[in-house]
């Protein structure tokens, strides 16, 4: 029996993700870190194959991440700052895209505000018949699909299985702690940890996690400690101040008092519990600068790292997709 084989164009939610689908991904990325620890870590699989880079939203991680991952494959990058474009002319979005296309872009990764940008440019690509990929690189409060795919990648890891697969997380648990309500990071983190069979708990105030998450498969805790009980792994979510249109939290210290991760509160967790965060971190807020910057348990560096590879591996795949798909 034959392998299933990649054939979505375009990645712009986890939500429907198949099993097989996250350990083609998985392999794919395990290959790319191999090229990447090479003296010339660089392969032409892309060559001659354009990369758009629309970020309507500021990102440092994000937007590097997949440039230097399309360079990595050997791509040219054109790179679309809002500030300087036609947008302030009276362009429209789509519009934009369109120019783009007429550039012979192959590949558009796409950061917005607004939840949707992504899947709107995709479908006018599929109805110009174009062939071109489109990845969702965060969607205002919607999705992060390869946040949550490196995210993925890097707790598969821990076990040393070659290459990672989503067996190694079965019955884990994994506490997600922070600002859930406003986190496109947390909630495809969810949908890839349940595609993977691992057991969720998410931890934050009442005005930050409300019980409507538990219909995704997960547990909700307003109080931390039972959250980090026997926790695996822990993910520290960072307060997205700027979208938090209403008054959410008394102070940034309260926050830190009831829900920071520090080491006296960690020893609650597993022992070798490793810690997580997207960034960028607040430190003393989310988490304590020792917590994060220890390499017995963060794992923010090899989240960094893996997320070139990730994306890689993402680029690579949409590129030789056959089939329009979402």
């Amino acid at each position: 029996m034959t392998s299933p084989q990649w054939q979505r164009r375009h990645l712009l939610s986890l939500q429907d993700l198949a099993p097989w689908e996250y350990e083609i991904i998985l392999q794919t990325t395990a290959s790319f870190v191999e090229v990447l620890s090479r003296p010339t870590p660089k392969v032409p699989t892309l060559q001659g194959r354009v990369v758009a880079l629309l970020f309507f939203e500021s990102s440092t991680r994000t937007r590097n991440s997949f440039e230097l991952a399309a360079k990595r494959l050997s791509a040219d990058t054109l790179n679309f700052s809002p500030g300087t474009s036609a947008l302030n002319k009276g362009e429209t979005i789509l519009d934009t895209a369109k120019t783009l296309l007429a550039m012979n872009t192959n590949l558009m990764v796409i950061r917005h505000q607004y939840s949707g940008v992504p899947h709107q440019i995709a479908q006018e690509c599929d109805r110009l018949g174009t062939g071109v990929g489109v990845i969702n690189a965060g969607d205002g409060q919607h999705e992060h699909p390869t946040q949550a795919l490196l995210d993925l990648f890097t707790l598969c890891s821990q076990n040393h299985a070659k290459p990672p697969s989503l067996a190694s997380l079965r019955g884990c648990k994994i506490a997600i702690v922070g600002d859930i309500r406003h986190s496109r990071v947390a909630r495809s983190n969810i949908y890839s940890l349940r595609a993977a069979g691992a057991e969720v708990h998410l931890a934050g105030p009442p005005t930050l996690v409300t019980k409507e998450w538990q219909a995704l498969g997960v547990q909700v805790h307003w109080d931390l400690a039972p959250a980090l009980q026997s926790a695996h792994f822990v993910m520290a979510l960072r307060l997205q101040t700027e979208r938090m249109e209403q008054h959410f939290l008394p102070s940034l210290r309260e926050y830190h008092r009831e829900y920071g991760l520090t080491r006296e509160r960690l020893s609650l967790c597993q022992p070798g519990v490793k810690i997580l965060h997207p960034g960028p971190a607040n430190r003393g807020v989310e988490l304590t600068s020792d917590v994060m910057d220890d390499p017995e348990l963060s794992l923010v560096s090899q989240q960094v790292s893996n997320g070139v590879a990730v994306r890689m591996a993402v680029l690579y795949l949409l590129s030789r997709a056959k089939l329009t798909g979402s």
